[in-house]
């Protein structure tokens, strides 16, 4: 897997609604070779429209990652702030964030000193309320930057570690390399009127992809995105959805749609066949852009999820296993290209 071009990716800041810097970035690394065929609609959203015959197949893959927004600005510059998308509050403190204002400015979020606090402080859960952002600056240079309504993302660049890289963003970013690699690969020959979406605010309920389905109408949907590796110490075994090192995953479900049988079952025979290790993942809550896929107004799709193994999902460190990452990408490229061979027509008995 090409590691400089997923570090790149991960790298860029965009919280839901303001990924402007991952859309722009994108554009450039495929202008290339799609120039006339990009566009960018209403909502944000970059779509890559490869005219063919046979069915018309959207890949989708959201480009937004889990943000933080500046609600308040107190008289000794200490940043207040809301959530944009769903964070867990002791993966944030003692990290480090940028703010997006007119200039980025870099600051830590702390909370009150263990030392100082009370007993009964201390038996308490810290919520995102009792927490704040130090950026070393006086109150009047920070509000020269920055201001009420200014987005916050996390800082933590790509590393690897053993078999595996680690970074914030992962989710989803890992999907929006997986789509980028298979537009600029050499094998890419998509045999039908193929669409690669990639979405924004996925991460705030599915909205980009909602608006993309309707106006697409596919007949088949497949999205790529991350999903749980629930298979660290003090998970229990039969509990796990998919465990790092085991392959792509397959959604089968999560609480928000169940996967089209009849369209899993295809792709699993093109796993088996190109010997490409595959895992299935049932995922029992949370969503994705695969429902959003599904729900077209008068009309459903048949849809899948391609999905990256992940751990410590919405933390600054999520991990994925490389040899994971190559297993996603080959059975996407296999399955597109083979896409126009599945009877999309077929009907439930």
């Amino acid at each position: 897997m090409n590691i400089p071009l997923l570090a790149e990716i991960t790298g860029l800041h965009g919280a839901p609604g303001y990924e402007d810097n991952v859309r722009v970035w994108l554009k450039e690394k495929l202008k290339s070779g799609y120039a006339d065929q990009l566009k960018t609609d209403s909502i944000g959203n970059l779509i890559v429209h490869i005219p063919g015959n046979g069915p018309k197949v959207m890949v989708s893959a959201h480009m937004d990652e889990i943000g933080l927004i500046v609600t308040h600005i107190d008289s000794n510059g200490f940043v207040r702030f809301g959530t944009l998308g769903g964070f867990d509050w002791k993966t944030l403190i003692n990290q480090q964030v940028c703010i997006h204002g007119k200039e980025t400015v870099t600051g830590v979020i702390g909370s009150k000193a263990v030392h100082v606090m009370t007993d009964e402080e201390k038996k308490k859960n810290l919520s995102t309320e009792q927490l704040f952002i130090d950026t070393g600056m006086k109150a009047d240079d920070l509000k020269k930057n920055v201001s009420v309504g200014d987005t916050i993302t996390r800082h933590k660049p790509l590393t690897e570690i053993g078999d595996c890289v680690s970074s914030k963003a992962l989710d989803n970013r890992a999907s929006v390399y997986l789509l980028l690699e298979l537009l600029l690969s050499d094998e890419f020959n998509p045999q039908c009127d193929f669409y690669g979406v990639f979405t924004v605010q996925e991460e705030v309920g599915l909205r980009g992809a909602r608006i993309a389905a309707d106006a697409i109408r596919p007949d088949i949907g497949i999205n790529l995105d991350i999903t749980i590796a629930n298979d660290t110490p003090g998970s229990e075994e039969h509990k796990a959805c998919t465990r790092l090192g085991d392959g792509a995953a397959l959604k089968v479900m999560d609480s928000s749609v169940i996967s089209t049988p009849a369209l899993n079952r295809f792709i699993e025979s093109i796993a088996e066949k190109e010997e490409i290790p595959l895992q299935k993942e049932i995922l029992t809550a949370g969503g994705t852009d695969t429902s959003a896929l599904q729900y077209l107004t008068g009309l459903g799709a048949q849809v899948t999820c391609i999905s990256t193994p992940v751990r410590y999902v919405h933390s600054p460190v999520e991990t994925a296993s490389k040899n994971d990452i190559d297993a996603a990408f080959n059975l996407l490229s296999a399955a597109v290209n083979a896409i126009h061979t599945y009877d999309y027509t077929q009907t439930y008995q």
